[in-house]
C-alpha cells in the first residue's frame, strides 16, 4: 500500500474542511489554540511512518487518554473491573449525568467521563503515585520520555469542572468512588491534559495494532485477548454518541478528544492520527473525521 500517496493525496482534498467546527470552548485553554493546525500521523506494524502538517506538535489529547487509562486498569484487575464500569454504548454525551443517576452510579462504560473517573479513582488505590506511574506508561507506550502534563490545561479543567464534580459525587453516593473525590478529579484532569503529538499518538497506539506490542519491540504490554476488548470497545464507544456514524463512515476502532484528536488503528496493519482542533457538536474533530473516511475510502480497508 502506498501510504505516502495516498496520505498526500487526502491531505489536499480534506483541507477544505479546516474552518468548519468550533473549539472547545468549555476548557478556557483549549479555546486559545490555533484553529487550523491540521496534522496526520501513520505508522506500520512493520516499522514505517508517514507524516504530513503539524504531526510533530503536541496537543492536549483529552479523552484519548482514557484508551490509555484503560490499558493501565484492565492488566490490573482483570475481568473484576466490569464490576464497577459496564462495556454497553451510550447513545448519550460523554457527560451525561442522567444516565448515570438511572444506573445507579455504574458509568456505560470506560470511555465516557464517569468511566474515567472510576478508573482514575483505581489507579489512586493501586499507585502511591498515580500521576507519575500513569505517565510513566504513556512514556513507555509511545516511546518518548519526555512527554508531560500541559499544567495549564489541568488547571483550566479543575477550575471550570462543574459537571464532572457531579458526575463524581453522585459516584461517591452510590459506593462507586472509594478515594477523596477532589484527588480523583485532580489526578483525572491532569490525565486529560497530557500533551502529545500525533506522531506520538500514532506511536504509542500501535500497542493495539499489533496484538499488545510496543512500537519497534517485542516486549508486550498487553495480552491479546486484552487487546481484542479495548478495540472491541473502541469500536463501540470510543465517539460517544457518534460512535455509530464513525463505523458507519470509517470502520476501524478509535478513539477521539476534544483537543481535536482522533487515533485509530486496523489491527495487524497501522495505528493513524489525526490532529484539527474545530470540532463538530458531537464534539469530534470535523477535519479528523473526514480524513479518516478518505484513508479507508481510498484504500478499500477496513475491519469489515
Amino acid at each position: 500500500m502506498d501510504y505516502k500517496k495516498i496520505l498526500d493525496e487526502i491531505y489536499l482534498e480534506a483541507k477544505v474542511y479546516k474552518g468548519q467546527g468550533e473549539l472547545a470552548r468549555y476548557i478556557p485553554e483549549l479555546a486559545l489554540v490555533d484553529p487550523l493546525k491540521y496534522g496526520i500521523h501513520l505508522s506500520t506494524v512493520a516499522g514505517e511512518d508517514y507524516s504530513l502538517g503539524d504531526s510533530k506538535e503536541r496537543f492536549s489529547i483529552q479523552s484519548i487518554s482514557k484508551v490509555l487509562s484503560l490499558a493501565q486498569v484492565l492488566p490490573l484487575l482483570g475481568e473484576t473491573l466490569w464490576e464497577r464500569i459496564d462495556v454497553e454504548p451510550s447513545g448519550n454525551p460523554f457527560n451525561s449525568i442522567v444516565q448515570l443517576e438511572y444506573e445507579n452510579g455504574i458509568p456505560r462504560n470506560p470511555f465516557l467521563n464517569a468511566g474515567a473517573l472510576v478508573m482514575a479513582d483505581i489507579l489512586i488505590s493501586r499507585f502511591d503515585d498515580p500521576m507519575e506511574s500513569f505517565l510513566s506508561f504513556v512514556r513507555e507506550l509511545s516511546g518518548n520520555s519526555t512527554i508531560e502534563y500541559d499544567k495549564k490545561v489541568a488547571a483550566s479543567e479543575i477550575a471550570t469542572g462543574y459537571l464532572n464534580a457531579s458526575l463524581i459525587n453522585m459516584m461517591k453516593s452510590y459506593g462507586n468512588i472509594l478515594n477523596d473525590v477532589d484527588k480523583v478529579l485532580e489526578f483525572y484532569c491532569h490525565q486529560c491534559s497530557i500533551a502529545m503529538s500525533c506522531e506520538d499518538l500514532a506511536h504509542a497506539f500501535m500497542a493495539f495494532a499489533d496484538e499488545g506490542c510496543l512500537y519497534k519491540s517485542d516486549s508486550r504490554v498487553l495480552k491479546k485477548s486484552q487487546v481484542k476488548r479495548i478495540n472491541a470497545l473502541m469500536q463501540t464507544c470510543g465517539f460517544y454518541d457518534e460512535a455509530g456514524e464513525f463505523s458507519y463512515r470509517v470502520g476501524l476502532p478509535g478513539k477521539s478528544g476534544v483537543g481535536g484528536g482522533i487515533v485509530a488503528v486496523h489491527p495487524k496493519c497501522y495505528s493513524i492520527a489525526v490532529w484539527s482542533p474545530k470540532l463538530n457538536p458531537k464534539g469530534n474533530s470535523v477535519l479528523g473525521m473526514k480524513t479518516l473516511e478518505l484513508l479507508t475510502t481510498k484504500t478499500g480497508t477496513s475491519i469489515f
